[in-house]
This record gives C-alpha cells, structure tokens and sequence, in this order.
C-alpha cells in the first residue's frame, strides 16, 4: 500500500494507491492536485512503485500423487521446477518451492533414464543440492508472505490438474502477487491453476483477453493418457482457455521447446521449453 498526500489551497486530498494501479490514477489525481508531478510527494510514490517488487520467485508445485502411467505416478514433472529454479539461481533470484499442503512427489516418467540425465539427474539425486533441499522441504502457502515475491511461477506435471484448480492457498498468493504488479507464469499443465488467479482490478482471470500456452490435447493423445484424463474430470489445458476468455496458443509440435510472453504473463508449452520460459521470465521482470 502506497500512501499519497497532496496539499492545494482550502483542499487537502489523501489516497490510498496499490502500486499496479499508479498509471492510471495518478492521471485523475492531477486533475485535483495540479503540482503532482512535481511535488516530492510524487517523487516518492513513483520511487516506492518502481523498488517494490522483490527479486523472488514464488516457485508451485503439485501435491497430488497419482496413478497414470500404467501404473506408475504422477507428480511433479522434475526438470519443469528444476530447469527455472536454476535459472532463477543462476541470476541471483531466492527460491522458494511451495505446494498447497506440503506434500510431493515426483513425476514417475519424468525421472526415467530418457528424460532426467546429466548433471540434472546428479543435482536431484544429490539431496544436499539446493533444489533437492528445497524439494524435500516443501513450504506450504500459509508459511509464506507473498510481498517477498516478485514472480509466481506454477511448475506442473499432470497432477496439476488434479489441484491446481482448487488450490486457494496458491492462488491466493498469486493474486497478491500479481496485485502488487509482479508476474504470474506456468510451463504445460500449469495453466491450470489459472482460473483462481482473479485479477481484482476486473473480477476476472489474469489470463482473460490474453494469449497463453502448455500442454495441448495432441500431446495428451500421443502419450495415450487421454482416456485416464478423461476420467478424472478435469478440464485440460486449451479446456482452460475457452472458459477463461483466453487464446491459446499451440507448440509448432507437443514436443517442441516454445513461450509465449502476454505482459506479466509468460508461459511455456511442455518440459522442454521450461528452461527458455524462466529466461523470458527474466527479460520481462527487468523492464517491470
């Protein structure tokens, strides 16, 4: 909350300003206050406006634990919160890894030989590394101060669909973000935290009227996983943007690394693309 104070001859006008709303009422607030622009007054509010948002990111995970490959998990898909978490690191930025109720557990596919290797398999196996600590001690939303966060990045692999939606400790936390002027962004199935992300500047999504990616139905069929997805009720991710007033925007292929940037909204496709997406991340947050 920023605190403003203008002082006219017989008129003395106090208001109270959340900073992503500065732009358009500081025009009204000259109307009434001609030496706005000038006052150290103002000086100080833009200052606070532009200092605020803190070089953090807000990194969620799923909770859920479920059957989906032939049997095996689903979790957390690794390499779609490790790949942003080390970039994040990599540019200075403190990390926090949270899930709705604690709980985790990884993905079953996505530890497999074919898609966790190298030094990626190394830092998760190793559970003194920063990220395999964080990992193993999920915080959860009510251990957090949102006003410490300047990113909001959901990670995701198919549970998400399963929480995500419901997930009011994590969306709460988003909005306060996103509120505050900071970013909300996902990779694949994280979209489909998006429908509790209330912007509430206008009552609706922070994605209505703006264009967004992550895993399409392709994807879901060619991985055979379309009648399990089916069953658990859940809309899928281009289910999300139709109900969302959203556009989405598909992948060349499912498989291929891709984002998209929509103003504080970045946004990537599958795991391959998590890595490019914190870094447009990045690029985004610099001109905030």
């Amino acid at each position: 909350m920023v605190y403003f104070m203008c002082e006219v001859p017989a008129i003395e006008v106090v208001l109270r300003l959340h900073p992503p709303s500065l732009p358009k009422l500081l025009f009204y607030i000259s109307k009434v206050c001609s030496n706005i622009f000038t006052s150290p007054n103002f000086i100080h509010v833009q200052s606070s406006y532009q200092t605020c948002l803190s070089s953090a990111v807000f990194l969620a995970c799923t909770s859920v634990i479920a059957p989906l490959h032939q049997g095996h998990n689903t979790g957390i898909w690794i390499n779609e919160a490790q790949h942003p978490f080390n970039v994040f690191r990599k540019a200075g930025f403190e990390v926090d890894l949270v899930s709705e109720t604690g709980k985790r557990g990884e993905d079953w596919l996505s530890v497999q030989p074919d898609f966790l290797t190298g030094k990626d398999r190394e830092n998760y196996e190793n559970r003194s590394s920063e990220f395999r600590t964080k990992l193993d001690n999920m915080l959860t939303p009510d251990k957090i101060d949102a006003t410490r966060y300047g990113i909001f990045f959901a990670s995701a692999g198919h549970a998400a669909l399963l929480d995500y939606p419901d997930a009011k400790g994590l969306q709460d936390l988003a909005i306060q973000i996103w509120f505050r002027g900071g970013m909300v962004c996902s990779v694949c199935h994280g979209p489909a935290i998006f429908p509790g992300i209330i912007d509430p500047a206008t009552g609706q999504s922070v994605v209505h009227g703006k264009t967004f990616t992550g895993f399409d139905t392709q994807g879901e069929e060619d991985m055979g996983l379309a009648a399990t997805l089916y069953k658990w009720g859940k809309p899928w991710v281009e289910d999300v943007a139709k109900a969302l007033g959203a556009t989405y925007a598909p992948a060349p292929g499912p498989w291929d690394a891709f984002h998209v940037v929509d103003g504080r909204v970045v946004t990537g496709t599958n795991p391959a693309s998590a890595q490019e997406t914190a870094e447009a991340i990045l690029e985004v947050f610099e001109r905030l």
